[in-house]
């Protein structure tokens, strides 16, 4: 690797991100520039804080006069789609809500016709609010608008709840989803608590990255176990969940356990095929579990009271905390800032602290995992206390 430690590289050969902020140049004209916002895909804290914060920085920095909402993810783009216009008072007090007013919507559009459309409308910058199927999305719109010739800037402003994108610290509302989950690992530790062998199920997001359950698991301290797509685990057997679940209400009589959506996947039935957005239809391991559950301590006479919660959409639908709210509107500002600029086909996102400019090609490259020998997990393992209690070799 020519990068390794020890081998001198250029430092203009080095791999480097481009540091985001204004820029002396502009390509566009503000006066005469068209802007259009889209929101994509599934619900998550934050939406409305950077549609506010696009519209409101264009405005007023750029003095952008022309701002396009596009209703419903990517059909917005397209001639069947809506659109609504954008002002400082009409989007004065969005950030008070949950949701998008500008609406969401899974599933792919041509991106022949949605260039066809935001050329009809005019527009010279899209603003692509959405995840990494979003992104590949957005990526093709710049491509097919680059080899027409076409003056459109398509710039993405990253959205995963599950905080999985790469080459990214966090995406904006990943702060306001764990904080909202430790509630509901407080009330389901409450639950747990008031029944002999009371046990606490709650089920988060997580597709492929436990992060939110890890985070939440951490900030809570109440969590026993926690479960996750990156370390497999076993039902059954010595070193298996269920007896070590049985092992937990045996010495304190009560236990929380956290599951994101896609952990177990191996061990419960998925619906198959894939969703509008093109993710394979995952099996709900939290029903499952609480089924296998309820039969394990069944067949061993032991008495439970299990209560299972599920908060997704509690937590998809809310408004951002503060601190996301603060982080929504940097990244809208940077976004403004490199759209004006003419830039295109790139993110804007933080990254060891710096807001930066990362080509889309490279965020969606690879999905970020907790690792499952890391310092995180790590961290998760010491304060569950699972480690003890399971993945043990029979007689320890």
């Amino acid at each position: 690797d020519q990068f390794s430690p020890g081998r001198t590289t250029p430092f203009h050969e080095r791999p480097m991100l481009e540091l985001a902020g204004p820029r002396r140049l502009l390509y566009f004209s503000p006066p005469q520039t068209s802007i259009a916002i889209v929101t994509c895909g599934g619900l998550c804290p934050g939406l409305n804080d950077v549609i506010r914060g696009l519209t409101m920085v264009a405005w007023h920095r750029y003095g952008v006069r022309r701002i396009l909402g596009l209703r419903y993810g990517f059909r917005g783009c397209t001639r069947q789609g809506e659109h609504r216009e954008l002002t400082p008072e009409a989007v004065a007090d969005i950030h008070e809500s949950g949701g998008s007013i500008l609406g969401s919507s899974r599933g792919p559009q041509s991106p022949e016709e949605m260039v066809d459309r935001l050329t009809e409308l005019g527009v010279n910058i899209l603003f692509v609010i959405g995840g990494d199927g979003s992104m590949r999305g957005a990526l093709a719109i710049g491509k097919i608008a680059r080899q027409r010739g076409c003056p459109l800037a398509v710039i993405g402003v990253p959205k995963t709840i599950d905080n999985d994108l790469d080459l990214i610290d966090r995406s904006f509302g990943f702060s306001t989803a764990y904080g909202v989950a430790v509630t509901a690992i407080g009330a389901a530790h409450n639950e747990a608590r008031g029944f002999p062998n009371g046990i606490g199920l709650v089920k988060l997001m997580g597709r492929h990255s436990g992060y939110i359950a890890c985070h939440a698991a951490l900030a809570s301290s109440h969590v026993n176990f926690v479960l996750i797509p990156e370390a497999p685990f076993d039902l059954d057997g010595p070193g298996g969940f269920l007896n070590g679940l049985r092992e937990r209400l045996e010495r304190r009589r009560h236990a929380v356990v956290v599951v994101a959506e896609g952990a177990g996947q191996h061990l419960c039935q998925s619906e198959g095929g894939t969703d509008a957005s093109g993710n394979a239809r995952l099996g709900d391991i939290g029903e499952y579990l609480a089924g296998r559950i309820k039969d394990y301590f069944q067949q061993q006479q032991m008495e439970i009271s299990l209560k299972y919660i599920d908060p997704s959409y509690v937590i998809r639908g809310g408004a951002a905390n503060p601190e996301d709210r603060i982080y929504c509107w940097r990244l809208a500002e940077q976004a403004v800032h490199a759209g004006l600029a003419g830039k295109t086909e790139m993110i804007v996102a933080r990254w060891h602290q710096r807001y930066v400019y990362t080509p889309i090609s490279a965020v969606i490259a690879r999905r970020r995992e907790v690792d499952p020998h890391g310092e995180l997990w790590q961290s998760v393992l010491e304060s569950t206390g699972q480690g003890l209690l399971m993945n043990r070799s029979p007689g320890e």
